[in-house]
């Protein structure tokens, strides 16, 4: 029987592009690990994706992840099929634009089918405290690529 691990992620950039942070958090029973991490120039998309992908990464054998992210970009992106779409056209939208972050997408698509992910849109800067949190680390990753 796989684990059910709880999950939030989010991502900040102070422009866009400009320095961004990715934060998250993983939970199991009691326990409760955070992550975060950065980039000096970046946009606000990419650490979304990172944060999913870092934290689903953490993660040693395949899970039942519940994933919560104010990312519609992520949320979307995965639920309504959107990134594997553009996989399957060469990481071309259905605009004929290419689609953005085509390699966070592809990491995060090979996570996506090891994993067993339920997605989970939560409102951002809201009364959620995980993905407050989460905006907090975002934030101050962000403040120190600057």
């Amino acid at each position: 029987m796989m684990k059910t691990v709880t999950v939030y992620t989010d991502g900040a950039c102070s422009g866009n592009p400009g320095p961004g942070g990715w934060g998250a958090i993983l939970m199991y029973g009691e326990l409760r690990k955070e992550l975060s991490g950065g980039e000096a120039h970046t946009t606000n998309n990419r650490m979304e994706l990172l944060g999913v992908i870092t934290a689903l990464e953490a993660l040693k054998e395949p899970c039942v992840v519940e994933l919560y992210s104010d990312s519609k970009y992520v949320i979307d992106g995965l639920g309504k099929g959107w990134a594997k779409g553009w996989r399957a056209k060469g990481w071309i939208k259905s605009d004929k634009k290419p689609a953005l972050n085509p390699d966070l997408w592809g990491r995060l698509l090979e996570l996506y089918d090891y994993h067993t992910v339920n997605l989970h849109w939560v409102k951002g800067h809201a009364e959620n405290p995980y993905n407050n949190r989460c905006d907090e680390l975002a934030v101050m990753e962000s403040k120190k690529t600057r």
